[in-house]
């Protein structure tokens, strides 16, 4: 009898095949609940209700630094795109250029998720644009955020203001209240509650007019496509069963092939492959530590910068024993 697994996942082309049964694991029936994002997260921090989910890998970043071992990770890494590409700007605000930004009021659905983090470190390293150079308004309060089972502060020296209850980062930003949003989420869920369309009304644009002009300059830069989401084990699940960790990679990693092989993806993961890459048989999107080395260490050298975490977290802390040479 096959092991079953309750997971929580988010819906893509690289997880369907999982969600949809298309991609069978050896040895385990998965148990799916698809889920937005944000709730699965806050759900899973809060909770810990799933055997396995995908995690943001800010939030699994600091509750590693924090010494909270309830969960085991594994180099799946089911989303990635250039964050800093969807920085959204009000008009009449007169930003034109990242370095504008400074002393703006700028809206964030929550500081420490790690879309904001890859915004913010790349307006620091690319830009000179640092975070105590803005000013913070946080949409999500410390009972509906991943914040608020992480134990978040704002960092010192940086300004982070609450959005009140009866408002959010939409209303804010149609009201002239706020100048950017770093990252914006507008899609139900019960954690996110800002509705307005931004991106199609006239009164907004993006920071860089370009988005893959922008995303294709700072990958052939840098070599990084910055990773989002990735996979967690409850640590009681996988002391049990150890077996799990290698069999749940290798079926990703069939999943992640059927989307490479349909190009059904994110516009993303058309730079990568194209545009990128110069050639469309050569996906960049992989599974595994070796292949995401540097991203994953980009991204903790990032953490402790802006101060989420208490000190440098290794690859090696991060993930099951058994996946470090994958």
């Amino acid at each position: 009898m096959n092991l079953q697994l309750s997971i929580g996942i988010t819906s893509n082309p690289r997880t369907w095949p999982i969600i949809d049964g298309t991609v069978k694991l050896d040895g385990i029936d998965l148990i799916p609940t698809v889920l937005h994002p944000s709730e699965l997260f806050w759900r899973q921090l809060h909770f810990a209700e799933f055997a396995v989910s995908e995690m943001s890998c800010s939030s699994f970043l600091i509750i590693t630094g924090r010494g909270d071992m309830r969960f085991v990770g594994l180099p799946i890494f089911t989303t990635r795109r250039f964050f800093h590409t969807g920085i959204l700007v009000a008009r009449k605000s007169d930003i034109e250029t990242p370095a504008d930004l400074k002393g703006k009021r700028v809206g964030v659905p929550e500081y420490q998720q790690t879309a904001a983090l890859w915004g913010r470190g790349v307006l620091a390293h690319e830009f000179g644009v640092h975070p105590k150079d803005m000013e913070f308004w946080m949409e999500r309060t410390p009972e509906k955020s991943h914040g608020g089972a992480t134990g978040f502060k704002p960092p010192p020296g940086v300004t982070v203001n609450q959005i009140p209850a009866e408002k959010s980062i939409g209303s804010m930003m149609l009201a002239g209240e706020l100048d950017a949003v770093l990252h914006y989420l507008s899609g139900r869920n019960l954690v996110d509650r800002s509705r307005a369309d931004l991106a199609n009304n006239p009164d907004f644009k993006y920071l860089f007019p370009d988005p893959i002009a922008e995303g294709t300059r700072f990958y052939r830069k840098t070599g990084l496509l910055p990773i989002n989401h990735q996979t967690v084990m409850r640590r009681d699940v996988f002391e049990k069963e150890p077996w799990v960790a290698l069999n749940l990679i290798k079926a990703f990693n069939r999943a992640n092939a059927i989307a490479n092989a349909q190009r059904v993806a994110h516009v993303e993961d058309h730079l990568a492959a194209g545009l990128l890459a110069g050639d469309a048989k050569a996906p960049l999107i992989h599974h595994g530590v070796n292949a995401n080395r540097k991203v994953i260490e980009t991204i903790a050298q990032y953490s402790l910068e802006q101060a989420l975490t208490p000190r440098l977290i290794k690859v090696e802390e991060l993930y099951a024993p058994s996946a470090l040479d994958t």
